[in-house]
């Protein structure tokens, strides 16, 4: 299981009515070095400007790999952060978080980030494992 669903977002979402406050308090919870990671980005991103912030150190465990694929993978989850946070987010190899500005300036340098060639020149034989 992915995220530690409490009983009453369950209910909510048995209704049909969740409140995605709640939705992203779960996943926060849940997936805690994936929050704290993407949470750092965003201040980082804030604080020097920029076109985007990234991250490009492995997790230090499987654990917290785990959290990124699993926050980065989902479709709500992923969602959810990027409307929370107020940012796009992109994702490389299993570690590497970017946190873009809503700003349509930087969706060029987002295109080069998310792009076939982005992905090649970020490969490295440390992160065939991963």
């Amino acid at each position: 299981m992915s995220l530690d669903v409490s009983p009453a977002l369950l209910e909510q979402a048995e209704r049909g009515e969740v409140d995605e406050a709640d939705f992203v308090d779960c996943v926060r919870t849940s997936l805690p070095f994936a929050w704290e990671m993407i949470s750092s980005l965003v201040a980082q991103l804030k604080v020097d400007g920029g076109q985007f912030a990234d991250n490009q150190t492995p997790p230090p465990d499987e654990q917290a790999r785990g959290q990124l694929l699993r926050a980065l993978a989902s479709d709500a989850i992923r969602g959810s952060l990027e409307r929370h946070f107020g940012v796009r987010l992109a994702f490389q190899n299993c570690h590497r978080v970017a946190v873009f500005p809503l700003d349509s300036s930087v969706d060029e340098r987002l295109a080069r980030f998310t792009s076939i060639r982005g992905q090649l020149l970020n490969q490295s034989p440390e992160l065939r494992d991963c």
